[in-house]
């Protein structure tokens, strides 16, 4: 397919990691239609590029939450010129109480959570899990690079991580970890508050042998019917994609459907990490076998690429493009 697309996102408190999921979005849109047939913009300036650029399909993403993120005139705009309207929610299912500031404006909808993308109250709902960008986020594996860290995590602290790691606080004592992000320094020798760069993840990763892979519970909007998060966030595709060697804690088994037990080892509880520990952390052949398999397994089925092409064919198969 030939045409032109805008993307738009960002409302006032858009976040850094919102900005990097957009620019990777738009590395998966340049893949698909060419740089030149790509534009993004603010959603402030959405509906007076709309009259200007005339678009084939207007692709909006991120957070529909904050009062400042007014969709409502893109669409109006877009209908003018015949333009196919998308959103793809990728804070889901932690605002969907807010999705009726969204659902009766876009053709189609994609939910970035499996469970979640169910309870939106209309038509044409898809299911559209993030993924990974080659640009920012793929990393060489290196057979015998040093690794000077055993277990690695970076992130905020968000209450139920909080909980895994002081868990599995007597598995990790006598080891060298680095579990660093905004409220862990508390926790004392191997814990910082410090904020991580994903482009220094990539280094970090290189330099561990496991990377804890700790979903996220902080929810804004999420109340009336508290839907519980089913789909691996981005974080796993990026860190496959970089060649880490992860352990995944596991509350659904979702991550099957992306990654087998030879690609990315699941616990959950203390007793299952330490068995990873004593079966990983010192073999690392089989950690760079595995981790090899998962980056392949990303490269064929879990970039922004892909996901743009399967949005493409909801598209043609609802009738909303040639």
């Amino acid at each position: 397919m030939t045409g032109r697309v805008l993307v738009c996102s960002g409302g006032r408190y858009e976040s850094q990691a919102n900005t990097q999921i957009r620019e990777s979005i738009m590395d998966g849109w340049a893949e698909c239609f060419g740089e030149e047939n790509v534009t993004a913009v603010h959603i402030s300036a959405a509906a007076s590029s709309i009259r200007v650029l005339k678009p084939t399909i207007v692709f909006a993403i991120g957070s529909y939450l904050p009062e400042s993120t007014y969709f409502g005139e893109v669409c109006r705009e877009a209908k003018k010129i015949g333009a196919v309207t998308v959103f793809w929610a990728t804070e889901d299912p932690y605002e969907q109480d807010a999705n009726y500031r969204i659902a009766d404006d876009f053709d189609v909808i994609f939910s970035c959570d499996r469970w979640g993308h169910n309870f939106y109250q209309r038509e044409r709902v898809f299911h559209l899990p993030l993924a990974a960008c080659p640009k920012l986020h793929y990393g060489e594996i290196e057979d015998h690079a040093e690794k000077t860290i055993d277990v690695l995590f970076c992130g905020v602290a968000f209450t139920n991580r909080k909980d895994i790691v002081r868990n599995l606080l007597p598995a990790l004592r006598d080891l060298n970890i680095k579990i660093v992000g905004p409220g862990w320094g508390e926790l004392g020798i191997g814990f910082s508050d410090a904020r991580i760069e994903k482009s220094q993840l990539v280094e970090l990763y290189r330099r561990s042998k496991l990377v804890l892979n700790l979903g996220r519970s902080l929810s804004f909007e999420n109340k009336r019917f508290v839907i519980a998060p089913s789909t691996p966030g981005p974080r796993t595709f990026e860190a496959a994609l970089a060649g880490a060697f992860q352990v995944f804690h596991e509350d659904t088994h979702e991550i099957r459907r992306y990654y087998s037990a030879d690609e990315i080892p699941v616990f959950s509880n203390r007793v299952d990490f330490e068995r990873l520990v004593a079966t990983y952390l010192d073999n690392n052949d089989l950690r760079v076998k595995m981790a090899r398999k998962a980056q392949a397994r990303t490269q064929a089925e879990h970039l922004y690429r892909h996901r743009i092409q399967y949005a493409l064919r909801v598209l043609k198969d609802e009738g909303l493009i040639d």
